[in-house]
Formats: C-alpha cells, sequence, structure tokens
C-alpha cells in the first residue's frame, strides 16, 4: 500500500507508459496491442481544477466557448426540455457506496479524491434557464430534490423520468415549470446495492414514448471472482411504459454512458467505457450502434473475439458471438456522453457529425480524453 501510494504522489515510476499515440486507438480498426498488465496499475491522474478567472476552455477553430452557468456541486449530466432549459443532475457516488476492500479499493478512494469526486451527493436536479438567449443561465432553481444518486433524465409529454442509481422514477411536468414537487413513482428497480461500482444510469426514449432505455455498468472493471455481483449489469434495459415490463436489450457492455438516436438509421448508439489495467495503449472506449440481443464482449472478451485472460472460467460461445463495436474512441478516455448534430449553427463540417464527452484517463500515460 505505501508503494501504490507513492505511485499516486508521483514519487515513484509505477506502471508502464503507451508506445503508441492516442490516435492509434481511434476509428473502426483501432490497434489493438498485446495486453500489458503491470501488478500495480498504472496510475495517472489530473488533479480537478477550476478555471481561473478570466480563462476559458481552448475551442476547435470557428468556434467559441463561455460558461453557462458557474458554481455547481459536481454537475454530471444535462437535459435540455423542449422549452430549452436546462436540467442539470448535481450528483455523485451513493453515500452506501463501497469502494471495496484492499489495495485496488484504496486505490480507486484516492483516485476519486483527487479527481474531485470524492465529495457527498447532492441528490438534486437544477434547472437553468436562459432568459435572454445571450447562452447564460440568468435563472436557476432547484427542481428536484432528495432523489437518490440521480443521473440521466428524459421526458416523455407530461412525464419526466429521472434513473436514480436504484430505480427509475416518474414525476410530472408541464412546459414552463420550474418546481416539482410531488412525490415520484417508481417505475422499475435497477441492480444496486453497497458494492454499485458504476452508479451512474443513463436513460432515454424511444422516438415514439413507448419505451425507455436505462444503462447499468458492471460492478468491477473485470470480475476475478466469479460473476455473482455482475447479475443483471453491464447492460442496456428496455423498459414498456405502458406496462411497466423490463428486459435486457444488449449486454456485454461495461459501462455504457450516453444514449443517442442516430438521425438517419433511427438506430439507438451508445458510448462506453471499456476495461482497465491491460497497459496505458488497451482497451479503447468506443461508441457502437446497439442491436437487440446484441453480446459486446464484457467481460470475457473486447473489440470482438480478443480474449481477456485474467477472466475465469471463460466463455467461448458468448466469445464467439461479441460484436466488433463501430467505433473506437480511444483507451482510457472515459468517453461519457453522445450527441448527434443535426442542426445548422455549427459550421458546416461538423453537420451529421457526432460529440463525445471524454471524461478522461486515470490508467495511462500520458493523459487521454479530457475533451470533447
Amino acid at each position: 500500500m505505501v508503494l501504490a501510494a507513492l505511485c499516486l504522489a508521483g514519487t515513484v515510476g509505477c506502471g508502464e507508459v503507451a508506445t503508441l499515440p492516442e490516435t492509434a486507438g481511434f476509428g473502426p480498426q483501432p490497434i489493438l496491442p498485446a495486453p500489458h498488465p503491470t501488478l500495480i496499475p498504472t496510475v495517472n491522474i489530473a488533479p480537478a481544477k477550476g478555471w481561473p478567472a478570466g480563462t476559458i476552455p481552448a475551442a476547435a477553430a470557428g468556434l467559441a466557448v463561455r460558461a453557462y452557468a458557474t458554481g455547481l456541486d459536481h454537475p454530471r449530466w444535462l437535459h435540455v426540455l423542449p422549452n430549452g432549459d436546462v436540467l442539470v443532475a448535481e450528483t455523485n457516488a451513493p453515500a452506501e457506496h463501497d469502494a471495496g476492500s484492499g489495495i485496488k479499493g484504496w486505490i480507486q478512494k484516492l483516485v476519486m479524491k483527487v479527481a474531485g469526486a470524492g465529495v457527498p451527493s447532492a441528490d438534486r436536479i437544477t434547472l437553468l434557464r436562459d432568459i435572454g438567449r445571450d447562452g447564460m443561465a440568468r435563472t436557476r432553481t432547484v427542481f428536484l430534490q432528495g432523489l437518490h444518486s440521480p443521473f440521466g433524465m428524459a421526458l416523455v409529454g407530461n412525464d419526466l423520468y429521472v434513473a436514480n442509481t436504484d430505480a427509475v422514477m416518474r414525476f410530472p411536468y408541464h412546459a414552463g415549470d420550474t418546481r416539482i414537487t410531488a412525490p415520484g413513482v417508481k417505475v422499475i428497480d435497477l441492480p444496486a446495492g453497497k458494492i454499485n461500482h458504476h452508479w451512474t444510469k443513463d436513460l432515454i426514449a424511444s422516438r415514439d414514448g413507448a419505451r425507455l432505455y436505462v444503462t447499468v455498468g458492471s460492478n468491477s472493471n473485470v470480475p476475478m471472482d466469479g460473476m455473482e455481483n455482475e447479475a443483471g449489469r453491464a447492460a442496456i434495459y428496455e423498459i414498456d411504459i405502458a406496462t411497466g415490463r423490463a428486459r435486457i436489450f444488449a449486454s456485454g457492455l461495461r459501462n455504457a454512458n450516453g444514449l443517442a438516436w442516430q438521425p438517419q438509421s433511427g438506430a439507438l448508439w451508445t458510448a462506453v467505457n471499456e476495461r482497465d489495467e491491460l497497459g496505458s495503449d488497451l482497451v479503447p472506449d468506443y461508441m457502437t450502434s446497439v442491436r437487440d440481443g446484441g453480446f459486446y464482449g464484457w467481460p470475457y472478451s473486447y473489440f470482438g473475439q480478443h480474449v481477456d485472460q485474467r477472466v475465469q472460467p471463460q466463455r467461448p460461445d458468448l466469445v464467439a458471438k461479441a460484436i466488433v463495436p463501430d467505433y473506437a474512441l480511444g483507451a482510457h478516455t472515459a468517453s461519457l456522453g453522445l450527441t448527434f448534430y443535426d442542426a445548422t449553427l455549427l459550421p458546416k463540417k461538423y453537420a451529421g457529425g457526432a460529440f463525445v464527452g471524454q471524461h478522461g484517463s486515470w490508467n495511462r500515460k500520458p493523459h487521454s480524453g479530457y475533451k470533447v
């Protein structure tokens, strides 16, 4: 544990260094070198820092960035309502979350602390309103509170659905509301519990408003001691709104965060965080179309039939049918958001493209991600 602490402090050279550029892990055919696991995981965290006064993130040519709202409490997810109001989930891991024991659990807690995530969850959704349409939120109200590590949001008619870490909830909403005080109605329970490593649950409604799709991440990097704690996880669920019935729509998705409908094909797409601790160059995160009944490899393999030998016993039957994702997004980039762009405000070259938010790496030297 002392050695791990020195690694985190940067005083001892631990782990390994990438041999490929970050771009090698991008595209429909990423380079997948041989795994390079190490005794002590590579730990390389960018400390969470606010932007100094008068500075802004660097933007691509032809674009500009400004602060829409500041002073929020760990904002993690956004949803734009039809009238332009912006809902932001101020949230963090639930209080009962157990990061695990041993050196890896200890490292995880330190990683979260350095990254700025070691704070209690505000458990609320805040509404931001840009009254002057000048790109700045002029009013801010507590829209929903008393939630349980909320994340994904979806509006269907006059019903607002919120994915807490342990359940999908439904609340009444009317256009222009700035606060909801009515108690929510539980739609379904979601896999959670004391061991709830990937606690964020994303949510999207089908285009006809008849179904919801909910992401449930895995409970581990890879299960080293069996699959008991992974029951019902690493999957996307489909919920029939009329009946409340739920089923697993797709599985083998380690940590899907970001759901979007591709405008031309109408297919559901997702952004997925892949596994760590196989070296700085593995495994690329990805975005992919999601097939009904599809299996995407986790934990037994990645990018099709690349077997993860750490997982025993293996399931060659599942590996054989593992779907290769559509597009890799770089190793350890923590790609957490996805939206397709079909508007006209941005320069023409962005038309029809996809935007992905990358939270940034902890398990790669040098860093990767930390950008859109």
